[in-house]
């Protein structure tokens, strides 16, 4: 059986295709006993040779259970398995968005409650459980996999070369992307094709300016707004850097931002600690490294954007719960913890796990200490249009020179206040 199918096609054949596997099959084992074909769904295409390691492992301890992974392109995953799930198909277990990107799905009870049937969730810690625990009901749809952390990468090389020392101070870090422009290079390896990587660098470069924590706190409690002088002052630091990213960065894709970063042409790279496990893999040679986002002044406390990127939930829909529960708690477990560890190279959600032979981790736990929600993300995307959606969409008008940082901020205020109530006061 061949597992590993990458999906990329349409959304019609996605969905048939969906139709057709149903909540799982049975198949022939190669002795006279049925396996259970489990069919596990993921949108992380770059790590399903890591899961696969991890599944095989699995099946040895469960050998009457045969995990099918299926891995679709990230930009269409949320839109095929809706559908799949709607028609009463799809996955037996799935990754799942966090916060408001899985509480539709939980509400229209296509994912089942796991508060009862895993005791294990209770060992992790409270802001990785935040991340799958709806706002409607409290209650916990998945099993959280990693928290991830905004950071900003450096060709440690090219640093060396040009004689430049790690910035501390935005107005460092102009300097240093100044003499990366001198020589040639492209200081910044960014775009805005993909809009989603515009959040990230304003998850990364912003909290340090709009005030972080202090801002987050008010504005979830409607005590200001995204006009405030500080987050509109944050928005325009964004754009005192288009001068030092790639012409017609708005045509930039994130695999070629990316790229760019892989093949030495651009300085840095402002992603997040999931970005790494790829550089490695696709650059072995590459010299890297992160360091905290400039703040505006030396001595300032440096933020960094921290969120719980998904989780692992089951389809309330499956007609194989009980090998899917078995799944779940393997995944809730220590050997799924060492897996995001050593071969994704992620801050693992499953508690307990030893970091201490990966430098990259160490560094980016080190980083957490001074953690600041990821805003948009944690508390703007239960309704529509989501505070991410707007945020994105605005930022790509300003890169393209359509809306000025005040206008962007306008923009995402008036699209939020639609729904959020503590603006509507």
């Amino acid at each position: 059986m061949k597992k590993s199918v990458l999906i990329a096609v349409c959304l019609i054949l996605a969905v048939s295709q969906a139709f057709a596997a149903g909540g799982g099959q049975q198949g022939a084992s190669s002795g006279a006993r049925a396996k259970t074909a489990l069919n596990f769904w993921t949108w992380r295409t770059e790590d399903v040779d890591a899961y696969e390691k991890l599944f095989a492992s699995f099946e040895r301890q469960n050998p009457d259970i045969d995990v099918v992974q299926t891995a679709h392109r990230n930009t269409e995953y949320n839109t095929i398995l809706a559908a799949a799930l709607n028609g009463g198909s799809g996955p037996d277990v799935f990754l799942a968005r966090s916060y408001g990107g899985f509480e539709a799905f939980a509400q229209s009870g296509y994912m089942a409650a796991l508060d009862g049937l895993l005791p294990e969730l209770k060992n992790f810690a409270d802001a990785n459980r935040k991340g799958c625990t709806s706002i409607a009901d409290g209650k916990i749809y998945g099993v959280p996999l990693a928290s991830q952390t905004c950071v900003i990468y450096y060709n440690s090389a090219i640093y060396s070369k040009l004689n430049l020392s790690i910035p501390k101070t935005w107005d460092e870090f102009k300097a240093n992307c100044e003499a990366v422009k001198k020589a040639g290079l492209t200081p910044i390896g960014h775009g805005g094709k993909d809009a989603w990587i515009l959040e990230i660098m304003l998850g990364n470069l912003a909290p340090n300016f709009y005030g972080a924590n202090n801002f987050y706190d008010r504005v979830i409690k409607g005590e200001t707004n995204f006009q405030d002088p500080a987050f509109v002052g944050a928005v325009e630091k964004l754009n005192e850097l288009k001068p030092y990213m790639p012409d017609m960065m708005v045509g930039i894709s994130y695999d070629d931002a990316r790229a760019l970063f892989i093949n030495e042409q651009a300085a840095h790279f402002i992603g997040g600690s999931y970005d790494a496990t790829y550089f490695i893999s696709e650059n072995p040679s590459l010299q890297f490294d992160i360091f905290l986002p400039p703040v505006a002044k030396a001595g300032d406390t440096s933020y960094v954007s921290v969120y719980s990127d998904g989780s692992f939930a089951m389809n309330s829909a499956s007609v194989h719960k009980d090998a899917a529960l078995k799944l779940l708690k393997f995944l809730a477990g220590p050997e799924t913890g060492n897996m995001f560890v050593k071969d994704l190279k992620m801050v693992a959600s499953v508690p307990g796990i030893d970091t201490s032979s990966e430098p990259f981790i160490t560094k980016v736990l080190s980083f957490q200490k001074n953690a600041t929600p990821y805003i948009f993300l944690v508390g703007f995307r239960y309704d529509q249009p989501t505070g991410s959606a707007l945020v994105q969409s605005a930022l790509q008008g300003m890169f393209g020179g359509q809306l000025s940082p005040a206008e962007v901020c306008k923009q995402v205020q008036d699209g939020v206040a639609t729904w959020y109530k503590p603006f509507q006061k």
